[in-house]
């Protein structure tokens, strides 16, 4: 089973820079427009950037995720095949994913890169 799929809710189709806003935006289901201006606004009040990990990674837990370490050298797609359920932001090395219900959306294939940690939607 395929478990890749392009996804980039970035309204100019950019690429670079914004993982963390199309990661979120994916996960939650919102437009990217509105999780960048959430986000920048969580960086506001932390006096923060807003892709700063702290910054959304309280973003995250206000919206019901919990943090959780990774099993030692899993990827991507291993991650999804191991976690057919559920909503999850991945972390990986200077990168973060969503994942969904065993699939991992992105404007690339990270399906080989390292899961560092993980934040798990609660149910």
């Amino acid at each position: 089973m395929e478990r890749f799929e392009y996804c980039n809710p970035n309204p100019k189709r950019k690429s670079v820079g914004d993982c963390v806003i199309r990661a979120l935006s994916i996960a939650l289901d919102k437009p990217w427009e509105e999780t960048y201006m959430e986000i920048c606004a969580q960086g506001f009040k932390m006096a923060d950037m807003p892709t700063a990990n702290r910054v959304w990674g309280r973003y995250l837990r206000d919206k019901g995720f919990e943090r959780k370490t990774a099993e030692s050298e899993i990827t991507v797609g291993e991650f999804c095949k191991k976690h057919e359920e559920g909503t999850f932001i991945l972390g990986l090395d200077g990168h973060v994913v969503a994942a969904y219900d065993g699939h991992y959306f992105d404007t690339w294939d990270s399906g080989d890169e390292t899961v560092l940690y993980y934040w798990a939607l609660s149910q």
